[in-house]
């Protein structure tokens, strides 16, 4: 979901602001800064569970400055697999994918930040795991077109669509932007 939020900043610190060179003297965002952001789904798939990679694959978007708005490890029943495999209906592998995502434990986490679906799309990498580029998810740990442990939003629709069917209403938290300071260079406009 691509939307203006009101950033929630932490509390400001006391007394005065220690001073820094020039070259880093980074701006307060104030109580309050608009802020474009983008929240996607990624799930990690059953594969990543049984195989422990879902702390390394985590680590990947944070270290990129996605912030979690939403995680939560569930079973995914048939009827929630048809939902959000509704558009490969009638496809050969169809069938394959119900399977599989039913097959195990799945991890699914709401992603957000400035253009948070194709940051976290070219995170995970080609869908056919021998096309991967190294240094991406699928590239790095994965050997499979099927076993690709994760699935990520592919646009704006979908991630919304996709949001929906995995988080409730009031399950996703808004998180604190101060750290937005250290991520984009606010001082001279960077595009938020």
């Amino acid at each position: 979901m691509t939307g203006l939020y009101t950033a929630r900043c932490a509390p400001q610190r006391q007394g005065p602001r220690p001073s820094l060179p020039p070259s880093l003297d980074i701006p307060s965002l104030g109580d309050t800064l608009p802020i474009m952001m983008q929240r996607t789904l990624v799930l990690l798939k059953p594969d990543a569970v049984e195989r422990a990679l879902v702390g390394r694959i985590l680590a990947r978007f944070e270290a990129k400055g996605l912030r979690l708005a939403g995680l939560k490890l569930i079973q995914v029943t048939p009827a929630l697999a048809e939902r959000h495999y509704a558009a490969h209906r009638g496809k050969p592998f169809y069938a394959g994918l119900i399977r599989f995502i039913t097959s195990g434990p799945v991890v699914a986490v709401c992603l957000e930040g400035r253009k948070a679906i194709e940051s976290v799309r070219r995170i995970t990498g080609s869908t056919d795991a021998a096309e991967a580029a190294a240094g991406s998810i699928r590239g790095d740990f994965s050997s499979s077109n099927r076993f690709n442990l994760v699935h990520a939003s592919d646009s704006p629709e979908s991630a919304a669509q996709e949001l929906a069917n995995f988080f409730a209403p009031g399950e996703l938290v808004d998180t604190s932007r101060e750290s937005l300071r250290w991520l984009y260079d606010l001082s001279e406009g960077d595009p938020l």
